[in-house]
């Protein structure tokens, strides 16, 4: 019997699940006919039935919609729309192409998905994406929800969800490596390392196809639709069993205190420029969805990736903010990193605006108004917003913190004044009395750029593997490779790397600020000098399980870096520190080797500080030595009966590198020589 077909309504967008069928809506002002295509399996190479929508009754304003019933959850449709191809106009319809609805809950297809045919003449409905209709309410969550926990309490783990459980000796079953099935798993990983969040790399559905031809787009930044979780991170192959399966992943990691933060891409998509396929936006209201040259054949490119969202549109905003409602009421997110979000605060056109209407929506939506919203305060157009980001609630992307503390790390000239900035929570960066010092996410490394171990491994970047003349990445990349480009056998070389990726650790833990690390740098992962892995899905770029042990002695020393610096009231100031020498408030005092005389000078590469919280009874004193020799360091004096007791010292051996303050050795002398290239905390105590 076949299902009744009624005019339906224009409210939800999408695909919406009723008792009696679905109600299917979606945007175009443009197009002059839409069909709604019904397919009964996901690798139908044509759809089972094809609904033409009448202007008349599927038409209100700029949305078609239609009422099936008999439908449900885990139909697979798609569209395709009729209208003008002008390009000089901004028009690109192509009735040949089958369009993905832009709010589709989940996407198959993919066995006989084409790029190419969506590029070139003809019909491509055989190769197509297709969407399918979920229906968010049919999951038991068994009373999880998102966790909240502060900014001042956090430590982020930025991650890739396939890569960390790919690798072959990570003793997750075949079937399940590279999903979120496998990263349940490894849940208890995270938990030991002690972090308190995940940083998913792109999940929304993305092209791995959008790349050059025999690589994979590996990291996921070339989204196609916004809501739903990527098929390729799913070990079940039934239309439903991504979205289940990512949830099954959320509540995991919840219940074991771990908050999930989506790395989300609304800056452009996977149709790339006037080259590129026709997906989906294109095909629908391209001029709406993106950002066109005055010659409107042409996309601007404020991303670097071919294409621009036009965030600011009213369509296009409204979509990002559905997307961000979604994902927290529904899949149960708990924040969100927005990358190149200066493309976010881009006009219509293309200009910087001063109030830009979806960041403010953002910054104070109520539904939102639990989560983390992070923002990468810049694009790929020379639009640089780090400080000056909207609002109040965006926390940062401190790029500036990377740079400097690998500068000094390395060596630089003219760098302790600004590294003392850095540790104190970049206040010439935020010199907003009132912005809490936790909104700074603090990092030395992440995917973007050369893992820990490379940094101080490598002088230049290794990018051949990349097919692109190793033009792509960074060149400026602040690195230092000890003496010997990539791997050796000396083990001089190989201590000293060892100890100035402790150093960037203890400096990264020991500042003012949200620590975030980057997946593997616990366990010195290598990328072998490529600093642009986004296409490198294989051994290069995945997590390698056999680090676990064989760098056991790191992956300690992060362990109880964590659970130390986690336990201290001296990194969770909701206001900058002062810096005193006599504050009975949470403090700092600069020095060099002397007590109380910093050396700022350009030739200077030492820095000391104390640390206090006196309402906490914390006291530490913090050494770091960036010259290429012994110093030795003046200790402050201390209280009746309170004595020194050494906490990290980066030149010694494992397990003496750190230790716990209940068994830290004690120091009995005035003064500490710091060894080259070392950092040295001590901590005072009673006793």
């Amino acid at each position: 019997m076949q299902s009744e077909v009624l005019p339906g309504r224009s409210f939800p967008i999408g695909a919406t699940v009723y008792p009696n069928g679905v109600n299917f809506s979606i945007f175009s002002k443009s197009a002059k006919a839409l069909e709604l295509l019904l397919f009964d399996r996901a690798d139908d190479p044509l759809p089972a039935r094809v609904i033409k929508l009448d202007r008349k009754q599927n038409k209100t304003f700029y949305y078609w919609h239609v009422f099936v019933s008999g439908i449900g959850a885990g139909q697979i449709y798609a569209y395709r729309a009729d209208g003008p191809f002008a390009p000089e106009l901004g028009h690109r319809f192509d009735f040949n192409k089958v369009l993905l609805d832009p709010y589709a809950k989940a996407v198959v297809g993919w066995e006989h998905y084409s790029r190419e045919a969506a590029m070139h003449p003809g019909d491509n409905c055989a190769q197509a994406l297709r969407g399918v209709v979920v229906d968010p309410s049919a999951y038991d969550w068994e009373g999880d929800a998102p966790l909240s926990i502060p900014h001042e309490d956090s430590v982020i783990y930025e991650m890739h969800v396939g890569g960390f459980t790919r690798n072959p000796n990570s003793g997750v079953a075949p079937e399940k490596r590279g999903t979120y099935a496998g990263l349940i798993e490894k849940i208890p990983y995270l938990k030991q390392l002690g972090v308190t969040a995940v940083e998913l790399l792109p999940v929304h559905q993305f092209d791995e196809q959008d790349v050059q031809p025999g690589l994979t787009n590996y990291w996921g930044y070339s989204t196609i639709a916004f809501f739903a979780p990527h098929t390729g991170y799913s070990s079940r192959r039934d239309p439903m069993g991504p979205v289940d399966e990512f949830r099954d992943m959320v509540k995991a990691l919840h219940r074991e205190g771990i908050e999930v933060i989506l790395d989300v891409v609304f800056n452009h998509t996977a149709e790339g420029n006037e080259d590129g396929p026709t997906l989906s936006f294109k095909g629908l209201e391209n001029s709406a969805y993106y950002i066109l040259e005055p010659d409107q054949e042409y996309y601007s490119n404020y991303s670097g990736c071919g294409n621009t969202l036009k965030a600011n549109h009213d369509i296009v905003g409204r979509m990002i903010l559905e997307s961000l409602l979604y994902w927290v009421a529904e899949m149960h997110i708990d924040g969100f990193r927005f990358d190149l979000a200066s493309v976010l605060s881009r006009s219509r056109s293309g200009q910087p605006l001063e109030d830009p209407p979806i960041l403010w929506t953002i910054e104070s939506h109520p539904i939102l108004a639990g989560t983390k919203i992070i923002a990468e305060a810049w694009d790929a157009a020379g639009l640089y917003q780090v400080g000056s980001f909207i609002g109040d609630r965006f926390a940062e992307w401190n790029g500036p913190f990377r740079d400097d503390v690998r500068r000094f790390i390395k060596g630089d000239s003219n760098m302790v004044s600004t590294l003392a900035d850095r540790l104190l929570g970049s206040p010439d960066i935020y010199p907003h009395p009132d912005r809490e010092p936790s909104r700074s996410i603090n990092f030395v490394t992440c995917h973007d750029g050369f893992t820990l171990n490379d940094l101080v491994s490598y002088n230049e970047k290794h990018n051949a593997a990349n097919k692109e003349d190793s033009r792509d990445g960074s060149n400026d990349n602040h690195s230092w490779n000890c003496g010997v480009e990539g791997p050796t056998d000396d083990p001089a070389i190989d201590a000293l790397r060892l100890k100035q990726i402790k150093n960037c650790l203890t400096i990264l833990f020991f500042s003012q600020g949200t620590p975030m690390l980057w997946m593997g740098d616990e366990v010195r992962r290598s990328q072998q000098g490529n600093n642009n892995a986004y296409c490198q899905d294989n051994e290069l770029s995945w997590f390698d399980w056999s680090s676990v042990k064989r760098e056991a002695g790191l992956l300690r020393f992060v362990q109880t870096l964590i659970r130390f610096t986690q336990s201290l009231e001296s990194f969770r100031h909701e206001r900058l520190l002062e810096v005193s020498y006599a504050s009975q408030k949470p403090h700092v005092v600069w020095h060099s080797t002397e007590l109380g005389q910093p050396n700022w000078s350009e030739h200077s590469h030492c820095l000391a500080f104390t640390l206090r919280h006196p309402e906490a009874a914390e006291h530490f004193h913090v050494m770091l030595n960036a010259y290429w020799d012994t110093l030795t360091f003046e200790l402050p004096p201390l209280g009746k009966g309170e004595r020194w007791y050494r906490i990290i010292d980066t030149a010694l051996p494992s397990p003496k590198d750190i230790t716990e303050p209940t068994t830290a050795p004690q120091v009995r002398r005035k003064k500490y020589a710091v060894e080259a290239r070392s950092s040295v905390v001590l901590m005072a105590r009673i006793g």
